[in-house]
């Protein structure tokens, strides 16, 4: 049996310069379709969805706060999938992929904790508690920034790899206590509204539109990493010819 050609092995694009052009290709698409469905998911969340019966108008901040705090976590876990990854089989896009997903995940975890606090005004009487569930979040919110820090203050970049790699793998543990703080500790913070064993315990609207920003969410981080992975690339990889000719065809274009 014949191995397959090395052109249509999807293991190429493991190299910068295989996945540089794709991401550029890819990039646009996902923010186009984040674009869209952000537009739809405000729509429903801020005009068709009706008014809580127990919150009121203020309940319409879970459609920015629960994506976003849904995808702080889940790109923690991605970045430590990629670190992971990297020192598994020391490659190089995966530790940049780690750190270009580690802006955008700081960002949702930041918004995710101010939503709350608006939210948290009228619902607690206080901006701030020192609730399980914030608490943690803040802590990831650290976890992202001592992350960005380190892999920019080392200047050996695998050195920076390696450490960085090493802090993901470890805040990793605290992305479950986040998810079940709610449920091993007597919190503030309300329960789960979207489980996979019982029903949803909201309208149907309202779940929509949630759901439709969790995708947009989902996109729009799909589609500023790979740009940001673009810039990584070209920053690592910049004494290489194929860099230099890119840079150069680029200020052609100019």
């Amino acid at each position: 049996m014949q191995k397959p050609e090395r052109s249509k092995s999807l293991f190429r694009f493991a190299a910068p310069q295989m996945f540089y052009p794709l991401a550029g290709k890819l990039a646009p698409w996902f923010a186009g379709v984040a674009a869209i469905l952000a537009a739809i998911g405000m729509w429903l969340g801020f005009f068709v969805a009706p008014t809580d019966a127990v919150q009121g108008e203020v309940y319409r901040v879970i459609y920015i706060h629960v994506a976003a705090a849904w995808m702080s976590m889940f790109v923690y876990l991605v970045m430590a999938f990629w670190s992971f990854v990297g020192l598994v089989m020391n490659t190089r896009l995966s530790f940049i992929m780690s750190q270009a997903l580690a802006p955008t995940g700081a960002m949702f975890c930041f918004v995710a904790l101010w939503t709350g606090a608006l939210w948290g005004k009228p619902t607690w009487g206080a901006y701030w508690v020192w609730d399980a569930r914030l608490t943690s979040q803040l802590l990831l919110l650290f976890l992202y920034l001592g992350f960005m820090a380190l892999t920019r203050a080392i200047e050996d970049p695998r050195r920076a790899d390696k450490a960085g790699a090493i802090i993901a793998l470890v805040g990793a543990v605290n992305v479950p206590i986040i998810y079940f703080s709610v449920k091993w500790w007597n919190t503030l913070h309300q329960g789960a509204s979207v489980s996979l064993n019982k029903a949803p315990s909201m309208a149907t609207t309202m779940l929509t539109g949630m759901l439709v920003m969790a995708l947009a969410a989902w996109a729009y981080t799909i589609a500023v990493t790979l740009w940001r992975v673009r810039s990584l690339i070209l920053e690592r990889e910049r004494h290489t010819d194929w860099v230099i000719a890119e840079l150069n065809a680029q200020e052609g274009k100019v």
